[in-house]
């Protein structure tokens, strides 16, 4: 039994937090400081996984974490993350202030560098201050407290409307509880293979890094990784998940029932927020493909159709133009089946096994007012697999974000 709670990042027990201003960020137009550095530490150095961008343009907090991970056996005390910059494309020098972030941390909390992850997020090719990193990393040490998950959340978010945090106690069958908890941060250049797009989720279960890796790559795959905004892959993309042991819940699988519903009731959540809240965003939208040859296929027709700007831009006007969706998945690469395709905007069904309903237009318009839409496509192949993924809708306010993005 799963029961969602407040408290975020630090709602599984072992787990710190906090949010300060060091300077990264432009002052608000009140004068006031924007929170851009977050610090979240647990007790002593714990398991912990990560899932990276796919992204070949790598930036230096990802090279540095990954190398932390593999000198450390999967273990971390401190996870340091800023906002503002991305410390992306920034050679070597970026790479030095990714190594001092993360010196700077193991200061603070009392380990070794190599049990420090990082994360940087905002604008690329810029240089990260390490003067500010360290006196931000001195300032959020000072304020580090359970409480501290709101202010952490905050700091991390750059274009995003609001933030997002999740929390989720997990009732093991026979006895015990655990819980899990996160934060993340995404509103533009979302396409998770990893995307602009950072998650940090912690759990008080009692799970060995190799078991806690594959249970983390099982859900980023249904969750993170099943959605998009623009269909843009980022560099500094990561997903981090941290285990402090302090429920005395112990997991020994990877495909353990309790903790894969815990880990999926949080990140999606998670996910499908960054959706919502995507750079221009006014509809939270679901394609859920069926009728698919394979999985696989089921996942490329998804995707296709979810970062189609024909058919983002349809749905945000409201148009149930039908034909934007079969020509999505028909180009796809899935074997799709014309004359068996169906496809339904909500609970309208505009296209039945290849014949049209445009009777149905004024339904179908009507269900694309809402903030919330489902379109669903069978693929007509007569097979039953099937995929889910979250996007949003395209507007002109996308455009302007992106346009003045450095500006």
């Amino acid at each position: 039994m799963i029961r969602q709670i407040e408290g975020g990042v630090t709602a599984p027990r072992g787990f710190q937090a906090a949010g300060v201003a060091c300077g990264i960020k432009r002052k608000k137009e009140d004068g006031s400081a924007p929170l851009d550095l977050a610090l979240i530490t647990a007790g002593e150095p714990v398991p912990v996984a990560a899932v990276f961008t796919t992204n070949q343009a790598v930036a230096a907090p990802v090279v540095i974490s990954r190398e932390h991970l593999a000198r450390s056996g999967g273990h971390a005390k401190a996870i340091v993350v800023n906002s503002g910059c991305a410390n992306a494309c920034t050679g070597e020098t970026g790479m030095n202030v990714a190594r001092e972030m993360a010196a700077a941390a193991a200061s603070a909390a009392g380990c070794a560098s190599e049990h420090v992850l990082v994360a940087s997020t905002g604008v690329i090719g810029v240089q990260l201050d390490p003067a500010k990193i360290r006196a931000g990393v001195q300032s959020a040490a000072r304020v580090l407290e359970v409480s501290g998950a709101e202010n952490a959340t905050r700091a991390i978010m750059t274009t995003d409307p609001f933030p997002k945090a999740a929390a989720a106690r997990v009732e093991v069958p026979g006895g015990g509880t655990f819980t899990v908890g996160g934060m993340a941060k995404g509103s533009g250049m979302i396409e998770p293979r990893m995307a602009t797009m950072l998650g940090f989720l912690t759990t008080d279960a009692k799970v060995e890094p190799a078991i806690l890796a594959g249970a983390l790559r099982r859900v980023v795959d249904e969750t993170f990784n099943a959605i998009t905004v623009d269909g843009e892959c980022s560099t500094n993309d990561c997903v981090f998940l941290m285990a402090s042991g302090a429920s005395g819940v112990s997991i020994t699988r990877d495909d353990d029932p309790a903790l894969l519903a815990g880990l999926r009731d949080v990140a999606g959540r998670l996910a499908r927020e960054i959706v919502r809240g995507g750079e221009g965003a006014t509809k939270l939208v679901t394609v859920h493909i069926t009728g698919a040859a394979s999985l696989a296929d089921a996942q490329l027709a998804a995707r296709t159709i979810a970062n189609s700007p024909l058919v983002k831009t349809a749905i945000h006007g409201g148009d149930p133009n039908w034909g934007r969706l079969v020509a999505a998945a028909g180009r796809s690469g899935a074997t799709f089946v014309l004359d068996r395709a169906s496809v339904a905007v909500g609970p309208v069904k505009v296209f039945v096994e290849g014949v049209p309903h445009d009777e149905r237009a004024d339904q179908a318009a009507d269900v694309l007012k809402d903030a919330n839409v489902t379109v669903t496509v069978d693929l007509g192949t007569g097979k039953d697999y099937d995929f889910t993924m979250w996007t949003c809708d395209f507007s002109a306010e996308y455009v302007r974000i992106n346009s003045e993005y450095r500006t």
